[in-house]
């Protein structure tokens, strides 16, 4: 049996919508663990290399800024990627992205990235777009559930 996950969570919100769904996800993935989960969960401002490298899996939270990502999750991503371009390739991640209008450019801008660093998207994206409403609360703790059933499980 794979040894207990790690689960990171990277977010960032400035009007608690994104903090909704990440908080949601956290709790999924705390209620569906048959092992020892060990989460930790950062702000984008506050992680960095070593909380990366420490993780078996990653849930990354932003909100849809100007069609990017936040500049928090930008600063996250500067500050590690070069540190980890090789140290950690293959390394699981879900995502999570809110938005006013639209979520594609936030999406594609973590992917991008995520994939220079040559990490895995294991599950869809969680896209949310307008107000949170209660099925996407549940989606967002299908999310966590799912990404540490995968992580016990060994196929991520």
């Amino acid at each position: 049996m794979p040894p207990a996950p790690r689960l990171l969570v990277v977010h960032h919100s400035r009007q608690g919508s994104t903090s909704r769904l990440c908080d949601a996800a956290v709790a999924g993935a705390r209620s569906a663990a048959e092992t020892d989960l060990d989460v930790r969960v950062s702000s984008a401002f506050d992680a960095g290399p070593d909380d990366v490298t420490w993780c078996r899996g990653l849930l990354l939270a932003t909100p849809a800024r100007f069609g990017y990502m936040s500049g928090a999750l930008k600063d996250f991503f500067e500050r590690i990627y070069y540190p980890l371009l090789e140290r950690t390739v293959g390394l699981p991640y879900a995502l999570v992205v809110k938005g006013d209008t639209d979520v594609d450019g936030a999406r594609s801008s973590v992917e991008r990235v995520a994939a220079g660093l040559r990490w895995r998207l294991v599950l869809p994206p969680l896209l949310v777009v307008g107000d949170i409403a209660p099925s996407h609360l549940d989606q967002a703790t299908e999310l966590g559930a799912a990404l540490v059933a995968g992580l016990e499980a060994g196929i991520f």
